[in-house]
């Protein structure tokens, strides 16, 4: 009876845990990525894979959802269950697209009300089919102004923003990419998590131009470990991640799928021990919902002693 009383206790004050403070520990903050599965038979799996993700004592999880906000009512049915296997905070991606600032509104209602804690408030990509975002009327034009809309209304929600080691993909510039970060931070983000990259140089050139900018919050490399080479490329050229030499080669040698697999674990394990040395406060695995690379991965640092 003690015990579970303890456990009701610990659990309570892990969900008070506000955002900048996960990261003010001396450790590496471990978090991950999913995205709401399309039927029921996924959700279960999800499920399964986020209790065998909890081996590794993540802060929180994050959960996206489709294109345009098409699966928005799915994504806090996932986090309300993954809030209900863990115990631990849970986070709802929010883009500006084909939403009125009302939408957002009640959608961010929406969420603190079934156990939201923290949003990452993106501008959002055009809808498929399209090349350029348009403005919804009566919506948002940019992710400053999202951010500054979750901070006015809804100041008990955490905010993560994102960031782009190699340059956003509209940006005309590296260093407008900057401001353009800055601008969102200054409007209220607790945090910067950053797109996927496979070269740890290009994050660390981020994370001297960020302070350098004057943006001071955590900034939080994100890691997608590459187990399908083909599905590597697509999502690498789609948010403009450049994948090096050494590890196309490497996965190219052999079109098995085992292979390939080790591979891609590999390289991510290499790019996070190295991450751990250069001091990041945190890093954000996106597991496609899939649990085996992560698992691996993590338990291959800890069978090292990392």
């Amino acid at each position: 009876m003690q015990r579970a009383f303890l456990q009701h206790i610990s659990s309570f004050v892990i969900c008070l845990m506000t955002l900048a403070s996960v990261y003010q520990s001396s450790g590496c903050a471990i978090s991950f990525e999913l995205f709401p599965p399309k039927n029921a038979e996924g959700v279960d799996l999800l499920c399964k894979n986020v209790e065998r993700l909890m081996q590794f004592s993540p802060k929180y999880f994050t959960c996206t959802y489709g294109a345009g906000g098409s699966s928005r009512g799915t994504t806090l049915e996932v986090l309300q269950k993954v809030k209900q296997i863990t115990n631990l905070p849970v986070a709802s991606h929010l883009t500006c697209v084909g939403s009125t600032v009302e939408e957002l509104e009640g959608y961010l209602a929406d969420a603190r009300e079934i156990g939201v804690d923290y949003i990452v408030a993106l501008r959002g990509d055009p809808p498929q089919g399209t090349t350029k975002f348009e403005v919804t009327e009566g919506g948002l034009k940019y992710a400053n102004e999202l951010v500054e809309l979750i901070r006015g209304k809804f100041d008990d929600l955490g905010i993560a923003v994102a960031g782009y080691p190699e340059t956003h993909q509209e940006a005309v510039d590296f260093q407008t990419d900057l401001v353009n970060l800055k601008r969102k931070v200054d409007a209220g983000a607790d945090i910067v998590i950053t797109q996927l990259f496979y070269h740890n140089d290009d994050f660390y050139r981020f994370r001297d131009a960020c302070q350098a900018i004057g943006i001071e919050v955590p900034i939080v490399p994100g890691i997608l470990p590459v187990t399908n080479f083909k599905q590597a490329k697509r999502i690498a050229s789609m948010c403009k991640a450049s994948i090096p030499a050494e590890l196309e080669s490497a996965m190219s040698e052999k079109e098995d799928a085992a292979h390939q697999f080790r591979v891609g674990v590999d390289h991510a394990r290499q790019q996070t021990i190295d991450l751990l040395k250069h001091g990041v406060p945190g890093i954000h695995y996106y597991v496609l919902n899939k649990s085996e690379a992560a698992a691996e991965l993590l338990d291959g640092l800890q069978l090292a002693g990392v």
